[in-house]
């Protein structure tokens, strides 16, 4: 995409459907005459009157603590300098989004039209009563460390500079775990600091909490290293100043154990980097480029533990790891600051994370085999779903211990297990499945790239590093179009009536000839066929001359599954072909099955796709607790329709007794906990949650997810093809481009693990 394209297309993302990227939705009924009398007058009189007799009881009857400010006036924006207070807006509601998905906690962005500190700092202590927690951003030094001093002085709830903070909390886990594989001490560690700003003073002002000496650290800013003699500094870059004469970079990293970055990219040699100690520790953490290239830095120095602030590589320093989590376990436990003790708690809890087994999710979302701790991972990564539950916690006892907590957690459990479900709301798994597709993209045919939406989610999966695109079509067609969307991208476009395939076409024709001739099928009719473009594109990744295929945005589902089974063999083991559509619920990820394919499956058919369900669950990640859904409950009706699912789970029981699957059961019973645990204590899905629903027959599979869809506009990634033996998947009619984007995504993840399987 070139750049007026890609300046084009994030315009529009912040324009349409709605400008912006957060809203206010309420969270009590509002349909009846009654209920707006209880949510305004007169009912909200009662309300008030309790918060003037004990203002504690605004955090019982608002949303005051879950409420968090995100407050700038645009002076340090990003890496877009002092731009103004509206400009900031969308980095503001970026943060706020960031919070909510991560956290689960709201956000009103505060854009605050003044350079004045004590402009600034009167605004906010005038609004904070609003708020259970502000969150200071974008605001430029020094001002920036006498705002955040003072409102942490001046309020009573918690107040925090994530510039500063944030990069602090997370690089000093990172430093915990690279000391303990350097063998080094914090005490003995010469440090030099190439940055001299918010983020780089916070960070040395932690890790020195850590044990790092103050005579130990060299920092530099743009000028060179701080001396005492220059009269420019800031009070707080005096603390870090040495009674010295000027010394290079070069020179004061000779001997070096720590390099750590938050300046300008690529000022770091190799030459510099050979020069450090042993067991070099190098947080190059400039953005977009690191101050030394990573691939540069492993390649110089076999013994580096290396971390950046890029996705890219190994050991991100992400402030998401932190400052959700962070202002998560303070409105938890109302915490009236977040002191050092809870930073300190939130930097251990991290380093710890990083040392215990990683969930196979996390493995999945970042393509790797086994994550383990050692030099390629010293910190969590922020797909990790233990990341809310083992921070906010960590963070709120450190506020209980340190006496800043007026509410105080007395059930630990049971606070966790809440921390757990506010992540169902969220679309972590899309992320974690992107990321994994583009650990080792496949080649994808789109066999409709005549049509613009498909042809745009090709171009997005491309742009993505998700999938290499094969389009078919009219070439004549797809170039004007690819022009009329910016998408510029040299991309392989086959049309399979052009002469010039009429040699792939033929072979393509015999090879097909050969398995279908005893079936009906001559060598005119294969021939004919492969002018059609499914049957054409199902013989590419036939041929291995495509990984995978994604089609059926033109045409209805049975018409475009009829070649595609016709050309493409079951896979082995498989009996039955199914497909399951994955359900972003606010409870988490839900697998419903078979919502395509099967009108009225058998019991050992219904037993089959709850077995290929299973599998493809882990596929993503997910351990599956599957329910088969009837409309009776263990036995209580006799009907065929009810017995034929009482045998398929009976089946399940006895050949695959290690599969946590149950049924028949009522939908309800199955996804409500505590009415399963009352009426059927016995049931193997007692206390645990169920994330898979097997359905009798395809009726109520397809209405079933159709209107979980668009009555609770639940995002669904699927039908996704089960039990074929190669990566084909089928595009509900119609299917948008962000659909069409996540099957795309869905096939490249299907070809990774089947080209696993050959291996």
């Amino acid at each position: 995409m070139n750049k007026d394209s890609k300046r084009r297309e994030a315009l529009l993302y912040h324009a349409k459907p709605t400008p912006g990227k957060i809203q206010v939705v309420p969270t009590k009924k509002y349909a009846t005459q009654r209920d707006l009398s209880l949510a305004y007058s007169p009912g909200v009189a009662e309300p008030c009157l309790e918060i003037a007799k004990d203002v504690n009881n605004v955090y019982k009857y608002t949303a005051k603590g879950n409420l968090v400010a995100v407050i700038s006036n645009g002076t340090a924006v990003l890496g877009l300098g002092d731009i103004g207070p509206e400009a900031s807006k969308p980095v503001m509601e970026g943060k706020g989004l960031l919070f909510k998905i991560f956290a689960d906690i709201d956000v009103f962005d505060i854009e605050v039209d003044t350079k004045n500190i004590e402009e600034f700092i009167q605004t906010v202590k005038n609004i904070a009563p609003t708020f259970g927690g502000i969150n200071l951003e974008d605001i430029k030094a020094p001002e920036s460390f006498e705002i955040e001093r003072r409102l942490v002085e001046e309020l009573n709830i918690p107040v925090m500079h994530d510039d500063q903070h944030g990069t602090a909390i997370i690089s000093s886990a990172a430093l915990i775990n690279a000391l303990e594989l350097a063998d080094k001490k914090a005490e003995d560690v010469k440090m030099v600091v190439s940055g001299a700003g918010s983020a780089a003073l916070a960070c040395a002002d932690l890790y020195m909490l850590l044990g790092v000496k103050l005579e130990n650290i060299l920092m530099f800013n743009s000028k060179g290293l701080l001396t005492k003699n220059n009269p420019a500094l800031s009070e707080l870059q005096l603390k870090y100043a040495k009674d010295m004469d000027s010394i290079g970079l070069e020179e004061a990293l000779v001997g070096a154990d720590i390099f750590l970055g938050l300046s300008s990219g690529d000022i770091m040699s190799a030459q510099m980097l050979l020069g450090m100690a042993d067991n070099p520790i190098v947080f190059a953490m400039a953005n977009p480029n690191p101050e030394i290239d990573y691939n540069l830095a492993i390649e110089t120095r076999k013994d580096v533990i290396m971390a950046t602030g890029r996705s890219d590589h190994p050991n991100q320093v992400n402030n998401v790891l932190g400052f959700p989590y962070i202002f998560r376990g303070a409105l938890d436990v109302r915490a009236t600051k977040i002191n050092e003790a809870m930073k300190m708690a939130a930097v251990k809890a991290l380093a710890s994370l990083a040392k215990e087994s990683v969930p196979e999710q996390v493995n999945v979302a970042y393509g790797a085999t086994k994550l383990v701790f050692g030099k390629e991972y010293i910190i969590p990564k922020p797909f990790d779903p233990r990341l809310i539950a083992i921070v906010a916690p960590a963070v709120a006892r450190a506020a209980m211990e340190s006496g800043v907590a007026l509410n105080p957690i007395m059930d630990w459990a049971k606070y966790e297990e809440d921390l757990l479900e506010r992540l169902g709301n969220d679309n972590k798994m899309l992320r974690m499945i992107s990321n994994k597709a583009k650990m080792d993209p496949k080649r994808i045919v789109f066999a409709e790239a005549e049509h613009l939406d498909v042809l745009k989610a090709a171009q997005i999966v491309l742009e993505e590093g998700v999938a290499i695109p094969i389009l078919l079509g009219n070439k004549e067609i797809i170039s004007e179009l690819k022009a009329e969307l910016g998408f510029d991208a040299n991309v392989e476009i086959i049309d399979p009536k052009d002469k010039e395939e009429t040699s792939r076409r033929n072979r393509f024709a015999e090879n097909y000839f050969e398995t279908r001739k005893r079936r009906g099928i001559t060598l005119y009719d294969a021939q004919r066929l492969m002018r059609e473009r499914n049957y054409f594109a199902a013989m590419m990744i036939n041929t291995g001359e495509a990984d995978g295929l994604v089609t059926g945005h033109t045409r209805s589902y049975a018409t475009v599954l009829k070649p595609m089974l016709q050309m493409v063999n079951k896979a082995a083991r498989a009996s039955i072909v199914a497909t399951t559509n994955l359900m972003m619920t606010a409870r988490g990820p839900m697998f419903l099955s078979d919502t395509a394919v099967n009108i009225d499956p058998t019991a050992i058919e219904l037993a089959n796709i709850a077995l290929m369900t299973a599998k493809t669950a882990r596929m993503f990640g997910v351990e599956p607790v599957i329910a088969m859904v009837s409309y009776s409950n263990y036995g209580s009706s006799t009907n065929e329709k009810a017995n034929k699912v009482r045998e398929a789970v009976a089946y399940l029981h006895e050949n695959h007794p290690d599969l946590i699957v149950d049924g028949e059961i009522q939908s309800d019973f199955a996804l409500n906990p505590e009415m399963l645990k009352e009426k059927f204590p016995f049931s193997k899905l007692v206390g645990k949650k169920v994330n898979t629903l097997i359905f009798p027959n395809l009726d109520s599979a397809n209405i079933t997810y159709k209107l979980l869809k668009e009555l609770n506009k639940v995002e669904s990634i699927g039908p996704i093809m089960m039990g074929m033996g190669k990566p084909v998947h089928i595009f509900q009619l119609g299917a948008s481009v962000e659909e069409m984007v996540n099957m795309a995504t869905i096939a490249v993840l299907d070809a990774q693990e089947k080209g696993k399987r050959k291996k």
